[in-house]
């Protein structure tokens, strides 16, 4: 995918403040990570092409140099030798060699491919070390031939392989115990900041790190708000709670939504809206299919989501048959976007409108959200699209009305 005669630089994230001496939580860079493997700060991959260089500078691994202070107050950071074994980058230097080998290898090159955050709907807000590092490169070398990495990137990461399919499983897996957890605690009264909880133990619990995303636990008209992520309010008897949690494991996300009775029994009028987006999610899963387009697949599933609303009175036929493409009146119960892709990122990268093709792994998550009646339903699996057909990767995870029901009237 390389330009003949190129150089690729792609640093490590940041470790982001907070206030006085305190810092965030590590998060690699997930390309790098993706590349690399590696999930330590201070880490830098370049990758040579066409150089007259020795080849074992096709590759190299710069990573943090530890020392016995480091150890004592951070825990030990990996060797050389461990690097090698984690990434299979042969030849690994210390951080602080990068200048030395770069400058070296840069006037040999003709394209240095640089990484920025190309996300269709990325906000961009703080610098981070790729940003520095591009604008340091492009003063030292202003003629050299800049390239975008991004894209090179999304194209190798929308298509999941073998090993990261199983850290995805393994994600999804820890997400259903979480769910399973909340089945059994959840009742009128408790808040749902301890519905939050009794996730959070069970995924760390089961060896991940926490939530792949901020957790949006959304009783009655909170599950309206589609980022609600207060969780500050008592779950009251008669509402439904929405769940939209996921586990993280190994750097990879799982991505689930699930929404349940707090007394553990559906209305007729709650019943018949939960599967009304359950019937829209499994026509959906016939529809992300190899071939067809996020844009026409959309386009697709609004018009079944229509179908429903206008069976459950909230949409007049006549009115329906008469909007126009917008479909503005399906958008005032169902605003969002059917589907993303998943992986290291929740909201994975991948060409614009890139055709569906098999070994992409998608999020389907049809929702109705009745303001004026409190009531949001959203429900949300994650599939791996196959050639012949698509695997459900959470289909171990309850999501049946009947089942839900049983599970929160046991013992």
């Amino acid at each position: 995918m390389l330009k003949p005669r190129s150089l690729v630089i792609v640093h490590a994230n940041d470790v982001m403040p907070t206030n006085a001496d305190g810092v965030m939580a590590f998060r690699q860079n997930a390309d790098l990570y993706h590349l690399t493997g590696i999930q330590q700060e201070e880490t830098i991959l370049m990758i040579a092409t066409g150089l007259n260089a020795e080849p074992d500078h096709a590759e190299i691994l710069f990573t943090r140099e530890t020392s016995e202070r480091i150890a004592i107050w951070e825990g030990e950071k990996l060797t050389k030798e461990a690097a090698t074994a984690a990434s299979g980058i042969r030849r690994v230097e210390w951080t602080g060699a990068f200048e030395s080998h770069f400058h070296r290898l840069a006037p040999q090159c003709d394209h240095i491919y640089l990484l920025t955050n190309e996300h269709l709907r990325a906000t961009t807000v703080v610098e981070t070390r790729n940003d520095r590092f591009i604008r340091r490169c492009r003063e030292r070398y202003p003629l050299h031939r800049y390239e975008r990495l991004a894209p090179l990137m999304h194209r190798l990461r929308m298509i999941k392989g073998d090993e990261e399919i199983a850290m995805l499983r393994k994600a999804c897996e820890i997400t259903g115990s979480g769910f399973r957890r909340a089945l059994g605690f959840v009742k009128p009264g408790v808040g749902e900041w301890e519905v939050e909880a009794e996730f959070l133990h069970e995924f760390v619990r089961k060896g991940s790190r926490g939530f792949a995303y901020l957790p949006i636990i959304a009783s009655g008209g909170n599950a309206c708000a589609l980022h609600y992520i207060d969780n500050n309010r008592r779950c009251a008897d008669g509402a439904m709670l929405l769940l939209d949690v996921g586990a993280e494991y190994a750097g990879w996300n799982a991505d689930m939504t699930r929404t349940i009775p707090v007394n553990g029994r559906f209305t007729p009028r709650q019943r018949d809206v939960y599967n009304a987006v359950l019937r829209v999610l499994r026509a959906a899963n016939e529809r992300l299919r190899p071939g067809n387009t996020p844009s026409a697949y959309h386009k697709e599933v609004v018009a079944i989501m229509e179908e429903e609303l206008v069976k459950l009175g909230l949409i007049d036929a006549g009115e329906a048959a008469s909007q126009g493409p917008d479909k503005p009146l399906v958008a005032k119960y169902f605003m969002h976007g059917v589907s993303h892709h998943l992986g290291l990122d929740v909201h994975d990268v991948a060409p614009s409108n890139e055709p569906f093709a098999p070994g992409m792994v998608l999020t389907i998550e049809p929702g109705i959200y009745i303001r004026e009646e409190d009531l949001g339903v959203r429900l949300e699996n994650d599939v791996l699209i196959g050639a012949d057909t698509n695997t459900d990767l959470m289909d171990h995870i309850p999501i049946e009305a009947d089942e839900i029901e049983d599970l929160m009237n046991r013992g």
